[in-house]
C-alpha cells in the first residue's frame, strides 16, 4: 500500500474514533457502489451520518475542505442514497445527515481535527 493510502487509512481510523467517542457506532467503512464510495457511516439512536474524511499532511495544497467541490458533494448525496436503499432497516426513524471531517498534520494520530457536522450535499 502506498504511503498516502496508509496516511488516508490512519485518518479514517482517527475519524472513526472521534465519532465513537461522541456516542456513535461505525457501521460501515469504505462502502462502495457504482456511484462512488462512503468513507464512514456512523449510527446513533437518532441519526445516521455519512462521513467524508479528508486528511492532509499540511495546507500546502489547500485546506482539506477545499476538496469538497459541488461535484463531490453531489456524489456524496448519490452514494448516500444508494447506501440507504441497501440498508432501509437501519434508516427507519433516524435523521440522515452528511458530515466532513478534516485532519491537518504530518501524523493523523495528532493532526488538527476539524468537523463540518452538517454538510449541504445537494
Amino acid at each position: 500500500m502506498a504511503a498516502k493510502d496508509d496516511f488516508g487509512r490512519a485518518g479514517e481510523d482517527r475519524a472513526a474514533h472521534h465519532f465513537e467517542s461522541t456516542g456513535f457506532t461505525i457501521i460501515d467503512r469504505n462502502w462502495r457502489c457504482r456511484a462512488g464510495e462512503i468513507d464512514l457511516v456512523a449510527l446513533s439512536r437518532d441519526e445516521i451520518v455519512v462521513v467524508e474524511v479528508k486528511a492532509r499532511t499540511s495546507e500546502a495544497f489547500g485546506h482539506p475542505f477545499e476538496a469538497l467541490s459541488a461535484a463531490k458533494r453531489a456524489r456524496m448525496w448519490r452514494v448516500g442514497v444508494a447506501w440507504i436503499a441497501e440498508h432501509r432497516d437501519l434508516v427507519q426513524g433516524r435523521r440522515l445527515r452528511f458530515a466532513a471531517l478534516g485532519l491537518i498534520g504530518p501524523d493523523p494520530a495528532t493532526a488538527q481535527l476539524e468537523l463540518l457536522p452538517d454538510l449541504d450535499v445537494r
